[in-house]
């Protein structure tokens, strides 16, 4: 009997997936296929592909409404029942936004691990509470099957206090607010990837770039997080497609008095109508700001580019120099334009670009002799998830 594991990563209008193979106990596992139901409560759409491509289901719903998450996943689940036919479902893996102070590692989900996610929903509200709403829906149709949580935040644990803190009174810090860092299940699969482009690579000083429609900068040593330009909420840091990366605490004072914004508009301005969206006025897209001759979006990927500079050197000062920096992320793997830019930026510290290697893609895109070696790694935080859940219910069983 073949047996399976379910990979979820839920947001706020859809829930994406992916379906793996394994011979648990053993860690081994084989890609079968993925999918993802987008439009909830607007105009739904389920599809899934095989690994190889192949169009399993392409459905619009056009006779039937997905009002929420929990009918998201039913529809999944029956799918997937279907197609699983005499095949066994071991456990599901969620990707989950928040773990807050405590959660430093996936946990098999119980009712005291689910209450305290549920307490970390303020510290990330857009995301948090459509995590858990997945879970509980599964709950519900299949009480029986583990569930593991896997952490956004977990990988940053091993930041050192200082960068951590935020300079504001300790009775704040005591209710959890710190630089917490995202991107975590990205940044762990890429630092698992270094030992097999370059031996002692992964002992090295090294800023992986996870550049997509969210963006942030890790700098890794030993492969270990250090630093990252995430803080407290996936806000921080760079410019992103609609989210507006750093900013002046005082601009959002002027904006509450001067425009007499409350929190839900702020919310939306900072959130969804910023980044590269709210400067080109044409797209969050970097595919659809590249062909545009219009030159807002120009100034787009230019802002863009530039925040990208400014982190490198910040990092590179938290890691006291560095030797590699590592393009990961939709971008950050099909964007030979922005690396090029952002290699440009990066020739102070010792950069050499390889044009031809760059504009191939090639896994590494620095000259041989060059002091800072560039590469370019895909990543993979649905894989990542389930490595994490196949040990932990193999472990628990």
């Amino acid at each position: 009997m073949n047996k399976y594991l379910l990979v979820i990563n839920a947001g706020s209008s859809s829930i994406k997936f992916a379906v793996y193979k394994t011979d648990a106990p053993s860690t081994h596992l084989l890609g079968d296929c993925a999918g993802q139901i987008e439009g909830i409560n607007s105009q739904p759409r389920f599809w899934v592909k095989k690994t190889r491509g192949e169009v399993l289901v392409d459905d619009p719903f056009s006779d039937r409404e997905i009002p929420d998450h929990a009918a998201a996943i039913a529809r999944v689940l029956g799918w997937l029942v279907d197609y699983l036919g005499n095949g066994e479902l071991l456990a599901v893996g969620h990707r989950i936004v928040h773990g807050g102070q405590r959660y430093s590692a996936p946990a098999l989900i119980n009712a005291k691990i689910l209450n305290d996610l549920d307490g970390l929903a303020p510290l990330a509200p857009l995301h948090q509470p459509h995590n858990l709403a997945t879970i509980r829906a599964l709950l519900a149709m299949k009480p029986s099957i583990p569930q593991v949580a896997c952490f956004d935040t977990a990988f940053h644990c091993t930041q050192p206090e200082v960068a951590q803190r935020i300079a504001l009174p300790r009775r704040f810090a005591d209710e959890g607010i710190r630089r917490y860092g995202f991107h975590g299940l990205s940044y762990e699969f890429i630092a698992a990837m270094l030992p097999s482009l370059e031996s002692g690579l992964a002992q090295m000083r090294v800023i992986v770039a996870h550049l997509g429609s969210g963006a942030s900068l890790c700098a890794l040593q030993n492969g270990r997080s250090i630093a990252t330009t995430m803080g407290f909420s996936p806000l921080d840091g760079l410019v992103m497609g609609t989210r507006c990366g750093s900013i002046d605490p005082g601009v959002l004072l002027y904006l509450m008095e001067r425009h007499s914004m409350g929190v839900n508009e702020l919310q939306q301005l900072l959130y969804f109508q910023s980044g590269l969206l709210g400067v080109s006025g044409v797209s969050n897209d970097m595919r659809a700001l590249l062909d545009s001759d219009d030159p807002h979006a120009k100034q787009a990927i230019a802002l863009f580019v530039y925040r990208i500079g400014r982190e490198i050197g910040s990092l590179a000062a938290a890691l006291g120099g560095v030797d590699a920096l590592v393009f990961t992320g939709g971008i950050g793997e099909h964007s030979a334009p922005v690396r090029a830019q952002v290699c440009h930026q990066a020739a102070w510290l010792g950069l050499d670009l390889d044009e031809k290697a760059n504009l191939a893609a090639a896994t590494r895109i620095s000259m041989p002799d060059s002091k800072l070696s560039a590469w370019v790694v895909p990543t993979d935080e649905n894989l990542m998830i389930a490595r994490h859940t196949v040990k932990l219910i193999s472990f628990a069983g």
